[in-house]
Order: C-alpha cells, then sequence, then structure tokens
C-alpha cells in the first residue's frame, strides 16, 4: 500500500551488515497510535546466521587487550553522544517517553554505560594466594566466555540495551541482541556507528523481532552460552525452562512491587516531589517505579492531600512538548491492562483520588487516539488486593497508612517481589533498621534513583537472579580459572 512507502523498514545487522527480513511486524509511535515503523520479524535462520558471525568473530575480539577494547567502547560513546538529540528524538517517538526524558536520562546514560564500562575494565584484578610449605602459588584468570545472548525491554531501550552490549563486549565476549519489536528503532541507529568506532565485524549482532520466536530462537541456541535478560517474571521462567537443558548462566532483571515507607518524622517537602517522580516518571514504566506508599498514619491525611494535589499538575500530552511530564504508555493493549487495574481497585472498594476515571484528560489534535493516561492514586486499597500484589507498571500509585516499625516492615515484604524500596525518616538508626530488613536489592532512603554503577544492581525473590554493576557484571560475563603453580 502507498503508506508503506513511507515508513521506516528496519534490517538486521549481522556480521557487519545489514541484512534484509522476509517479514516484518508493525510498530507504533504510541502518541499518535500511528503504525510508523517495520522491524523484522526474525526466527531461527535470522538468530542461526548472527550466532555464527558472533562466534567467528570471538577468537579476534576475545585476544584484543582491555585496553584495545576500552578504546573502542569510548569511541562508540563519543559517537552516540555527538548524535544524542537525533537518537532522543527517536526514542520518544518509539517508546512514548517525553522528549525532556529521552534527552536528559536515556541517551546520556547510554553513553555514560559504555564510558563505564570501558573503565572499568581496566581496573580489575586477580586473587593470588601462597602456600609456602609446598611450595606453591595459586593465582586466578578471568576469560570471556563465549558468545552472549542479551535480550532487553521496552521501556528503557537504549539505556538498557547498552548496559547489557557494553560489559559483554568489554569482557571480550561478542553478543546476539535482541531488543523488544516494539522499540528497536534506536537499537537500528547505534548500528550504525559500531563500524565508525572500530568494532569488528560480528561483535556486536542485532536480531529483531519477538520473544517467541527470535528470542526462543536465541535462548534455544547451544552456542550461546549466557543469557542476560531484563523484562517479565513470567517470561524470564520461560527462559530458565528453555536455558536449563544447556546449563546456561543467566542473568535475569525482573519485575519489582515497590514499596516507599514515609515515617512522620520525613521530610515531606522532599519526600513529596521525590514520590511523585518514583511513581510516574517514564509513565510509571520502570522497573524501579514506586507503586505502593506506606505513609505513617500521624501523617497519612496531610501527605495524600498534599501528593495528590501535586499529582494533579502533572502536565500528560504530546511527548515532544518539553513542559509535558508525562508521554504515552507503550501500546493500547498495555494501556487497557493498566486501567483494568484501576477498575478493579474501584471494584474492591478503594477511592480513586485522582487520575483515570476521576479527571479528564485533554489532548492535542494530533494525540488523541494515542495511549496515554492521567497520574493515578489509589487510596483505601486492602494489602492483598491484586493493585498491591502484582506489577502494574504504569502510572498508578496505591497509597496506605501504617502504624509501627515491625508492621510497615511486615506489609512491605509481602510480595513476592523484592527489586527497589525507598525509606523516608529523619532518624538515622531507623533508616538503617528499617534498610536490613526489607527484603530488596537496592533500598533508597530519603531519595529515588541515585545510582552508582560499581555497585550491584539487581533483585530478590521473583525480581530476578544475579546482580549487574562493574565486578557483578565482569563475573558474569567471563569464566574464573585457578592455577597453581609448583616451584
Amino acid at each position: 500500500m502507498a503508506q508503506s512507502k513511507a515508513l521506516l523498514v528496519l534490517e538486521n545487522f549481522i556480521a557487519g551488515k545489514f541484512v534484509p527480513c522476509s517479514s516484518h511486524i508493525d510498530s507504533y509511535n504510541p502518541s499518535t497510535a500511528d503504525v510508523y515503523c517495520r522491524v523484522p520479524d526474525s526466527g531461527k535462520e535470522e538468530v542461526e546466521a548472527a550466532v555464527k558471525a558472533a562466534k567467528a568473530a570471538f577468537p579476534i575480539w576475545s585476544s584484543k587487550s582491555p585496553l584495545e577494547r576500552s578504546q573502542i567502547l569510548n569511541k562508540l560513546a563519543d559517537l552516540i553522544e555527538h548524535d544524542l538529540e537525533a537518537f532522543a528524538q527517536a526514542e520518544s517517538k518509539d517508546q512514548g517517553k517525553t522528549i525532556t526524558f529521552a534527552r536528559t536520562v536515556d541517551i546520556p546514560r547510554a553513553v555514560y554505560n559504555f564510558r563505564f564500562f570501558a573503565s572499568s575494565i581496566l581496573h580489575h584484578t586477580a586473587e593470588c594466594t601462597e602456600m609456602a610449605t609446598m611450595g606453591c602459588v595459586h593465582y586466578t584468570s578471568r576469560a570471556p566466555v563465549g558468545v552472549a545472548g542479551l535480550i532487553s525491554p521496552w521501556n528503557l531501550p537504549l539505556y538498557l540495551l547498552t548496559w547489557k552490549i557494553a560489559p559483554a563486549i568489554a569482557c571480550g565476549n561478542t553478543v546476539v541482541a535482541k531488543p523488544s519489536e516494539m522499540t528497536s528503532v534506536t537499537a537500528w541507529m547505534m548500528c550504525k556507528l559500531l563500524e565508525k568506532a572500530g568494532v569488528p565485524h560480528g561483535v556486536v549482532n542485532i536480531v529483531f523481532g519477538t520473544g517467541p520466536k527470535a528470542g526462543e530462537a536465541l535462548v534455544c541456541h547451544p552456542d550461546v552460552l549466557l543469557i542476560s535478560f531484563t523484562g517479565s517474571t513470567m517470561t524470564a521462567q520461560r527462559i530458565m525452562e528453555k536455558s536449563a537443558p544447556h546449563c546456561k548462566r543467566l542473568s535475569l532483571e525482573l519485575g519489582g512491587k515497590n514499596p516507599a515507607i514515609v515515617f512522620d518524622d520525613a521530610d515531606l517537602s522532599q519526600c513529596i516531589p521525590t514520590t511523585l517522580r518514583s511513581s510516574f516518571y517514564n509513565q510509571g514504566e520502570i522497573c524501579l517505579c514506586t507503586s505502593r506508599i506506606f505513609v505513617q498514619r500521624g501523617i497519612y491525611s496531610e501527605f495524600l492531600k498534599k501528593f495528590v494535589a501535586e499529582a494533579k499538575t502533572w502536565k500528560v500530552g504530546n511527548p515532544s512538548d518539553p513542559t509535558v511530564n508525562m508521554g504515552a504508555l507503550i501500546s493500547k493493549e498495555h494501556l487497557e491492562k493498566v486501567r483494568s487495574y484501576v477498575k478493579k481497585a474501584q471494584a474492591e472498594g478503594a477511592r480513586i483520588l485522582c487520575g483515570e476515571g476521576v479527571d479528564s484528560l485533554t489532548l492535542p489534535p494530533g494525540n488523541q487516539k494515542g495511549y496515554f493516561m492521567l497520574p493515578t492514586v489509589i487510596a483505601e486499597v486492602k494489602d492483598e488486593s491484586c493493585c498491591m500484589q502484582e506489577e502494574i507498571f504504569g502510572p498508578v500509585t496505591c497509597v496506605v497508612s501504617f502504624d509501627t516499625e515491625e508492621e510497615v516492615i511486615e506489609r512491605a515484604n509481602n510480595v513476592k517481589y523484592g527489586l527497589a524500596a525507598t525509606v523516608w525518616s529523619s532518624n538515622v538508626g531507623r533508616v538503617h533498621r528499617v534498610a536490613q530488613k526489607l527484603q530488596s536489592g537496592l533500598v533508597w532512603t530519603n531519595c529515588w534513583l541515585v545510582r552508582d554503577l560499581n555497585l550491584p544492581f539487581g533483585g530478590m525473590k521473583a525480581s530476578g537472579i544475579g546482580r549487574e554493576g562493574a565486578k557483578d557484571s565482569y563475573e558474569f560475563f567471563t569464566e574464573v580459572k585457578t592455577i597453581t603453580i609448583k616451584h
């Protein structure tokens, strides 16, 4: 049809070349609901070609020194940074996020991911012990594993893809990556820069497509020795099943149902704006977003009043408008899923204080078919409600009261997830006590989303297996060997 000629048509990137695919998937602009891109619908054949290319490139790439690999990673970071505005515009259009968020968070972090691992790869040290009585010295050696399969999600497309590619290739592995079929454009744009950065052909291969076809082919391939996945717990269970016959090494960063605990001595002037961001940033489509807010009874009414008032000031609309706080959700199906949780809460007797079904949403003419939703605050919801137990992954947060420290720790831990938590209190002793008792891989106190990439990132329980960060990613993407020398 005539319209398709104007669409952006992506191609897989295999062995340093763009390779056309025989079938495609429509990709939508979430803010307009228009198809604007066609993404390869890859399967076993395309994955096989990509793995073959990665396997062929491994001997040369793995033999390069850490310094040589570091220089190439830094060059790639420079090239992405040079095109930062083009990447930000593409990310905003593809994912629905605001141009401001893409410009200030997504793309700068993607650049920093390469620079960070380009630096950290130069500073790892090996262990050594001596057994004088036996005349022996022991030391450890680390080597890249081989071909890594990397599967990244749609919420922070380039940000999370580079968080996997950077450590994998810094350590000397070659990769086959599969971004989400809903947000593939910035990965495709990055492929155009790889040769210019000095990345040898076959070191980074990108295969576009769905999880059930391309993702499953990648996970099941016997020559893909390790899988790094960020996404849903349900998909991770499938990956574990399919990887088991091959004993693959897995790093799984999964969902969250993250609590914020606000004690009565919290500084609300800092707590409320930060908790609004932690609830509604990126349309609430971040695994670290707050979706359960526990407020001590003495300040519950005050908190709720101020929090709802501030939430109502958030502007939702065209992502390219720099005054907008929230853009569009990723898809029509996802929007309907998020809305269904609000309806369930209402059916259970909870109160919707602002947002979905309560306030009217006015959108510009070009965005009226887009997948938009207002920041939504729910109160008087029971702990056992699906809204308090399941990951919604949208601009919805529940606010409930509590009385004692012991009570709130038990309630905060009473979910299957354990990714992140936030504690608000001016009592230093209490902050340490509560942080120690929360079943979360990350605990922020009196702040949110302050990250040091050196330190471990990951969750407990159904929020994942393994950790990512300077030391943890290095250990995941390398094999350790103990060598004993008798002299």
